[in-house]
C-alpha cells in the first residue's frame, strides 16, 4: 500500500503508526496493494472551511473521507483493482475533545477515526441501522485486531 501521512498541526502524529494501520485496514479487506491512500491531519479552521463546503455542515467536525476512484473491498479470490484511494481528512483537536468524554487516548481516538475514514472510502455507510452495525463492528474488529498485532 502507499500511503501517505501529512500532518500540518502542531499536534505530533506518528505518520508511522497510522500508515501501519491503514495498510492493515486494506490487507484485511483484500485491498489491491498498488492502491493510494492519503491520510491528512488538519486545524480546527480547515476542517471547518471543508465540513461547510462539502457537507453544508458548521464547524469543525472529526473526519471527513474524499474517495477518488470508489474502490470497494476485495475478496481472498480477488483483490480490488489498483487505483487512488482517496483522502482520509483529521481533526486532533476534535479527536482529543472526542477523546475525553469516551474516555480514552486522542491516539486511540484518531486511529478509531482513521479505520471509520477509509471505510467510508471503500463504500461503507452508517445511514441506516443495519450498515451502521455493519461498519462499526468492522471498525471495532479492524481496530483491534490491529492494536493486538502491535502489542498495544
Amino acid at each position: 500500500m502507499t500511503t501517505e501521512v501529512l500532518n500540518e498541526t502542531e499536534t505530533p502524529i506518528d505518520g508511522a503508526e497510522f500508515a501501519a494501520l491503514a495498510d492493515h485496514v486494506l490487507r484485511a479487506l483484500h485491498v489491491n496493494p498498488l492502491a493510494e491512500l492519503n491520510i491528512l491531519f488538519i486545524d480546527p479552521e480547515p476542517m471547518a472551511e471543508l465540513h461547510l463546503r462539502w457537507l453544508d455542515l458548521p464547524g469543525p467536525t472529526d473526519v471527513m473521507s474524499f474517495p477518488m476512484d470508489e474502490l470497494r473491498p476485495g475478496s481472498a479470490e480477488e483483490e480490488t483493482p489498483a487505483g487512488m484511494l482517496g483522502d482520509v481528512v483529521l481533526c486532533p483537536q476534535v479527536a482529543a475533545t472526542q477523546a475525553l468524554e469516551a474516555g480514552h487516548s486522542a491516539v486511540e481516538e484518531m486511529l478509531l477515526l482513521t479505520v471509520h475514514g477509509i471505510l467510508h472510502l471503500l463504500g461503507f455507510d452508517h445511514a441506516e441501522p443495519e450498515e451502521k452495525k455493519e461498519m462499526f463492528d468492522l471498525q471495532r474488529k479492524l481496530l483491534l485486531t490491529f492494536l493486538a498485532e502491535r502489542g498495544a
